[in-house]
């Protein structure tokens, strides 16, 4: 079995910081840096799971780059370079604590409030007689407050605006920026023949400039459905095939799990890992078109140390 990145404890040249997320770990140099480990922990139900999974911060790192790289034209982004297949170092940026959260289709938490009789979700109408997966007439934009612990929130951009969170200049720039990635996202999903169902964006703020942050349009942060047979699965009222983590959630909930109080986590065996990273190796190359490279991970900690590192000592800004 391959070795997994689950803790990381390094220390880089200048660290000042460190904060540690579910699934990635960030360091903050005094260089005005930011380095992200994307770790091989996995989470489901706000729980990150006892076992790591072997390449998936890599996968992750390296699809959320080809975004990165590929949207740098509509809006400027926080990242500067991949010294190595798990990490991205970049500008350390004040974030916006609002996340944009972007629906082409009704699907998800959309869904089930749609269930639920909502006909307005984050200040947004949404049309009757839709039905789970429908396309949207238009893409329906739901921001949530980006919550330092706990959920995040539902929010509307009428709230944002009357709370100060964002100065309604800046709001009406998220919105133009969020719509233009997630039409760029959508096209690229297009030529793969994928659907771009929903996903989410962070930005921050760096010298009086809004900036795009973390990661996008990664399995972790999106739902993508195959465009194959989507007009015959919803006429037909079945399920859509999905490429996203949504197989581990039913594998929690078969082993009876779901967060709940008093219900104990399972431990993935073996096998299952290894299912799980080669699920996310089939994500790699499904959205981006290309033959996944598994990295060495024999010593995973030592490879990513030496990295940045030799990065770090040549970095000049």
């Amino acid at each position: 079995m391959s070795e997994a990145i689950i803790e990381s404890t390094f220390t880089f040249k200048g660290q000042t910081n460190v904060y540690n997320g579910k699934v990635r770990d960030v360091y903050t140099l005094d260089n005005g840096l930011m380095v992200m480990i994307a770790s091989d922990r996995i989470s489901a139900f706000d729980h990150v799971l006892p076992k790591g999974i072997p390449h998936k911060g890599q996968v992750l790192n390296q699809v959320a780059t080809m975004f990165l790289d590929a949207t740098k034209d509509i809006v400027p982004n926080w990242l500067i370079a991949t010294p190595d297949p798990s990490v991205a170092v970049g500008y350390a940026c004040d974030p916006i604590r609002v996340e944009m959260v972007i629906r082409g289709y009704m699907s998800g938490h959309a869904a089930r409030e749609y269930k639920a009789g909502k006909r307005i979700l984050c200040g947004v109408p949404m049309p009757d007689g839709m039905k789970e997966n429908d396309k949207f007439p238009v893409p329906i934009i739901t921001p949530a407050t980006k919550a330092e612990e706990g959920h995040d929130e539902d929010i509307s951009r009428e709230e944002i605006i009357a709370q100060g969170i964002v100065p309604e200049a800046d709001y009406i720039k998220l919105e133009a920026y969020t719509r233009a990635l997630f039409q760029r996202g959508s096209e690229m999903a297009a030529a793969e023949g994928l659907i771009l169902v929903d996903t989410k964006y962070e930005f921050g703020m760096r010298n009086g400039e809004i900036i795009l942050i973390d990661e996008i349009h990664t399995p972790d942060s999106s739902r993508f459905f195959y465009s194959d047979r989507y007009e015959e699965r919803q006429e037909a009222g079945e399920a859509q095939k999905q490429l996203s983590k949504e197989f581990v959630r039913q594998w929690l909930i078969e082993n009876n799990f779901q967060g709940l109080e008093g219900q104990i986590m399972p431990v993935m065996p073996g096998d299952f890992v290894k299912v799980v990273t080669d699920r996310y190796i089939e994500l790699f190359e499904k959205i981006t078109g290309n033959e996944f490279d598994r990295a060495d991970t024999s010593d995973i900690t030592a490879r990513i140390q030496g990295n940045v590192d030799a990065f770090l000592e040549n970095y000049k800004d």
